[in-house]
C-alpha cells in the first residue's frame, strides 16, 4: 500500500529531516523492561557537550523510533536527553503489537526508568503527533509520578467518538487502511466485534481519563484533521478535571490544518505547520515546563484557533488568527431550519406536512470527497459537485448572504426521519457554497439510528414511526462571506469514510447481507429539521456588526 503508515509517519520523516545544526548527540541503544518483562528497543539520545542530569524528552511510536533521530538532535542541541522507543511488537521492541492497548501502562513504565537513569534530573516529558501523540496520552492517562508535561499534535479524545467510531458508524477510511499499513488488519476484525457502548473502550477515553491527568498538556489540532473534535475535548476535558497541575494549564492551538495537507479551493497559512508541529512553540512549551523557565507563556490566552474565510475574497472578514480564553467562545446557537424546494431558513417551516425521500442503497453508497480523512475520499474543504444530482442525496440551502457569517463552535444538525428499514444511517455536512456554484465542506458527520438515543442501548426503527435524532458534525471556525450561501446536505451514506449501514439491523458486518432503505426526512412546522450553528458574529459592516 502506498500510503506511509499514516500521518504519524510523514511527521515522523518530517522531524526527523531536520537537519542538526550542533554536534551529534552521544546515542546509545538499550532495552526497557515493562512491568510483564517485556523488552522495548529504546533509542537515549544526549547532548554532545556536559554530564548532565537532564530533563528528558520521550517519544513512543509503531513507526520505527530512528525516524526520530532528526528531532532527538534538536532536543539535545538544547540541552535535554531525548528517548525514542519503539512500541511494543515493532521493530526493535518484543512482545504482540496491539494498536495502543499497552500503551498506556509501557508509557508509565517508560517514563519512571527514564526518570532513574542517571543522566536524568527526574523530569520527564512526553511528545508526539497522531499515533505517537495518542501514546502520550495514554502515558499521561496513568499519571506517572516523574511527567511533568506533553505536548501532543494531532491525536484522539475518544475511540468510541473520534477513531473507531463517530456516531456509532464505523470509520472504515481510517481504520482498515491504517491497521492494514501496520500488518494489523486482524485488530479491525476485534474492533468490530465491540460496540461503541461495550466497556471495552473504556481505556482511550481521555474526557473520562481526565480526573487522573496531572499534567500540563499542549493540543495541537486541525479543522478538518481526522481527530478535531478529538484535540478540543483533551483540552477541555482536562483544562476543567485534570488533577494536580493539570486543571487550568491545557493549552489548544485549531489550524486550517487536515491530517496532511488540504485539498479544495481554500488557500491556508503554510508557515504556521511547522511553528506548532516543529518550531519554537513546542520548545517554548517544554522550557516553560520541563526547564521551568518564565517565558511568557501563563500570560496567554490558552486557545488559539485560525477563523476560515473566503480568501480569494479580501473584503471577507476572517482568514486570521483569533484567541480565547476557553473553548468554545461566546456565540449565539442560531436554527437555520430545512424546508421545501431545498431551502434553507432561519424561520420555522409554516407547512402542516413536507418532506424529502430517498432510496439509499448500501450496494451504491454516496462516494466521499473530502474532509477528515486519513487515506483516500480526499481532505478538507473538497468541492461536493463532483457528486452529482443523485436522487439520495439532499441539498438545502440559503439565498446568497447580504453579510457575513461568522460560525465558531459545536455544529449539530437535528432531523425527523423515517425509514421502512429496522435501521440505516444518516449523514450530514455543512458546506459553504461559493458565488460561483462551488461547494466546500467546511464539516460532516453521520449517526447510526439504532443509537439515536445512546450508545447504551438500540432503538430499532418502526416503519410509519418518525423520529427524531441528532448528528453531531463536531466544531469549525468559518466565516460565511457576503453573496456565499450556507448549505446542509443530507443523505444515508459516505464511503469509504464510513461503513455503509447494510440497513438490515444485524450486527457491524455479521454477513453481507444488505437491503434499500427508504429514508424520509421531514421538514414541517411539528417535525422542523435543522442546523443549529454557533453564530459568533454577522458582520455588517464596521459599525453595524452584531457579536453574541
Amino acid at each position: 500500500m502506498r500510503f506511509i503508515r499514516g500521518i504519524g509517519a510523514v511527521f515522523t520523516l518530517w522531524l526527523g529531516g531536520l537537519v542538526l545544526r550542533a554536534a551529534e548527540p552521544r546515542i546509545e541503544e538499550v532495552s526497557v523492561m515493562t512491568r510483564d518483562g517485556t523488552e522495548l528497543g529504546t533509542s537515549v539520545y544526549l547532548p554532545a557537550e556536559g554530564a548532565g542530569p537532564f530533563a528528558c524528552v520521550l517519544s513512543r511510536t509503531p513507526y520505527n523510533k530512528n525516524g526520530l533521530r532528526g528531532i532527538a538532535g534538536e532536543f539535545t542541541k538544547r540541552g535535554y536527553a531525548f528517548v525514542a522507543q519503539d512500541c511494543r511488537g515493532k521493530h526493535k521492541s518484543r512482545g504482540e503489537y496491539r494498536p495502543f492497548f499497552d500503551d498506556g501502562r509501557d508509557g508509565f513504565d517508560t517514563v519512571e526508568w527514564a526518570a532513574r537513569q542517571g543522566w536524568s534530573n527526574g523530569r520527564v516529558g512526553v511528545f508526539g503527533a497522531s499515533a505517537l501523540g495518542i501514546t502520550s496520552l495514554l502515558a499521561a492517562s496513568e499519571a506517572p509520578p516523574h511527567l511533568v508535561c506533553a505536548y501532543v499534535v494531532v491525536a484522539e479524545a475518544s475511540a468510541r467518538h473520534n477513531t473507531v467510531y463517530i456516531g456509532g458508524v464505523y470509520r472504515k477510511e481510517l481504520n482498515d487502511g491504517w491497521l492494514a499499513s501496520q500488518g494489523a488488519a486482524a485488530t479491525g476484525l476485534e474492533q468490530v466485534r465491540h460496540p461503541p457502548g461495550d466497556r471495552h473502550w473504556d481505556w482511550r477515553e481521555i474526557p473520562a481519563l481526565a480526573p487522573r491527568i496531572r499534567i500540563p498538556i499542549y493540543n495541537v489540532g486541525g479543522w478538518f484533521d481526522i481527530f478535531s473534535q478529538g484535540t478540543l475535548d483533551a483540552f477541555s476535558s482536562v483544562q476543567e478535571k485534570g488533577a494536580g497541575a493539570a486543571a487550568g494549564n491545557q493549552r489548544v492551538v485549531i489550524g486550517p490544518w487536515a491530517h496532511g495537507l488540504p485539498e479544495g479551493r481554500a488557500k491556508f497559512p503554510k508557515d504556521d505547520v511547522a511553528r506548532y508541529l516543529q518550531g519554537e512553540e513546542m520548545y517554548r512549551w517544554f522550557e516553560r515546563w520541563l526547564l521551568e523557565k518564565p517565558n511568557g507563556l501563563d500570560r496567554e490566552p490558552p486557545v488559539r484557533y485560525y477563523l476560515m474565510g473566503d480568501s480569494s475574497d479580501p473584503s471577507c472578514p476572517g482568514s486570521e488568527w483569533r484567541e480565547a480564553e476557553s473553548w468554545p467562545p461566546p456565540a449565539r446557537a442560531t436554527s437555520y431550519f430545512l424546508h421545501a424546494a431545498s431551502a434553507l431558513r432561519t424561520a420555522i417551516p409554516a407547512e402542516e406536512r413536507s418532506s424529502s425521500a430517498y432510496t439509499y442503497d448500501p450496494k451504491n453508497p454516496v462516494p466521499t470527497r473530502g474532509g477528515s480523512n486519513l487515506i483516500s475520499g480526499g481532505k478538507g474543504p473538497v468541492d461536493q459537485r463532483s457528486i452529482g444530482e443523485r436522487e439520495d442525496y439532499l441539498r438545502f440551502a440559503t439565498e446568497p448572504l447580504d453579510a457575513p457569517v461568522e460560525v465558531v463552535g459545536r455544529v449539530w444538525v437535528d432531523l425527523f426521519v423515517e425509514s421502512d428499514a429496522p435501521d440505516t444511517d444518516f449523514a450530514a455536512k455543512l458546506v459553504d457554497v461559493h458565488p460561483d456554484g462551488y461547494e466546500g465542506l467546511i464539516a460532516d458527520g453521520i449517526v447510526r439510528a439504532r443509537y439515536r438515543s445512546g450508545f447504551d442501548r438500540e432503538s430499532f426503527l418502526k416503519p410509519g414511526e418518525v423520529v427524531p435524532l441528532r448528528i453531531d458534525l463536531w466544531s469549525t471556525a468559518q466565516v460565511f462571506g457576503r453573496g456565499h450561501r450556507i448549505a446542509v446536505h443530507v443523505t444515508s451514506s459516505n464511503d469509504p469514510r464510513f461503513d455503509p449501514n447494510p440497513n438490515t439491523g444485524k450486527p457491524l458486518r455479521s454477513d453481507g447481507e444488505t437491503r434499500p432503505a427508504r429514508n424520509t426526512i421531514y421538514h414541517d412546522r411539528a417535525r422542523p429539521s435543522r442546523i443549529v450553528l454557533p453564530v459568533a458574529r454577522i458582520h455588517a459592516g464596521a459599525a453595524g456588526a452584531r457579536r453574541f
